[in-house]
């Protein structure tokens, strides 16, 4: 992918063939450093109460498609409360 702005587009029209590492440089645009990585997982923490973070895992480089989908609904939650 060259540019992390076509990443989102690319996650709505498929979200089953995104590659982990572009899913891990959307989050880190929106969310910051994950508070863990190191392992299959990475977890984001998110500025609203109740379930803050996100939380995406590495499967053979590509990512989750229901992950995948979460992270569409955490960006858009985000956007809203930012007034975007």
């Amino acid at each position: 992918m060259s540019s992390i702005a076509k990443i989102p587009e690319e996650m709505k029209s498929n979200p089953k063939g995104l590659r982990f590492n572009d899913l891990k440089k959307v989050c880190e645009d929106y969310f910051g450093t994950p508070r863990q990585s190191g392992s299959s997982h990475c977890i984001y923490k998110t500025p609203w109460p109740g379930d803050p973070r996100v939380n995406i895992q590495n499967q053979k480089g590509n990512a989750k498609p229901y992950q995948v989908k979460q992270v569409l609904l955490a960006i858009e939650k985000l956007e809203f409360n930012n007034g975007k």
